[in-house]
């Protein structure tokens, strides 16, 4: 198992992109810890990791809010004893053409998006540093590369998570922490599914590999991010789009 005696929380895990995320951490023998806005969804997940025979706790948490991070924090070193790894991954649209998006929009989205992850890595470097060792993967979208119509917010801030990753692998190398980013393109979740049948074909029309990806594809590529195979990895955003973006 290459994540045996690891301490890993994935921030978003109760739905999507996120669960498939802990269930795959969680499998590669990670102790686990699911945090999201919605508490009795994280129970669920727990509740099906532990069945599998991993060891998991639920904790709720608004990535926005800086003192429920660290109450997520230190709940965690309680329970288990040190963080190795953690995974930007909570996120929400709010989507409108620019000529149509309010404050309100704007904000939440950049709130929740970017600012969360500027939160959460400040906060968790707190416990990594010591250690000299800590694991740190970013969600970004292939929005924040080459943009994505009605989503302004939402590709200005994924846009953003790119430029926070390169940052931080550089302030943050020397103490023994690397900081990659992950970027999905089109993927089949729950999110994807209330997409019209034309879109869909549309955008599959874009993809080389002519498919949707797979959400276990998008946990493959953060696994490789936080296991050993990648200690010489830092600063790099791993492309899992099926070639729409390169």
């Amino acid at each position: 198992m290459r994540l045996k005696d690891k301490v890993a929380i994935v921030t978003g895990s109760a739905q999507g992109l996120g669960k498939a995320m802990i269930l795959r951490l969680a499998s590669e023998g990670a102790k686990v810890v699911v945090t999201d806005i919605n508490y009795d969804s994280c129970l669920i997940v727990k509740k099906e990791i532990e069945q599998s025979g991993a060891e998991a706790i639920a904790i709720k948490c608004n990535v926005t809010n800086r003192d429920e991070v660290k109450s997520l924090l230190e709940q965690t070193t309680s329970k288990f004893g040190k963080i190795d790894i953690f995974v930007n991954n909570a996120g929400i649209t709010q989507d409108a053409q620019i000529t149509k998006m309010t404050d309100e929009q704007w904000d939440r989205v950049i709130d929740t998006d970017l600012k969360s992850m500027f939160i959460c890595t400040q906060e968790v470097i707190k416990f990594m540093i010591p250690n000299n060792y800590g694991k740190i993967v970013n969600i970004t979208s292939v929005a924040g590369q080459e943009g994505n119509f009605g989503q302004t917010n939402y590709s200005a801030a994924k846009s953003g998570v790119i430029g926070l990753t390169k940052t931080l692998s550089k302030e943050l190398g020397k103490r023994g922490i690397t900081v990659n980013a992950v970027a999905p393109g089109f993927i089949l979740t729950e999110m994807t599914e209330a997409i019209p049948d034309k879109i869909k074909e549309q955008l599959i029309e874009r993809i080389p590999l002519k498919r949707g990806g797979q959400p276990k594809e998008v946990a493959d590529a953060v696994l490789f991010l936080v296991s050993n195979e990648s200690s010489f990895i830092t600063g790099h955003t791993l492309n899992v789009n099926g070639g729409m973006y390169v």
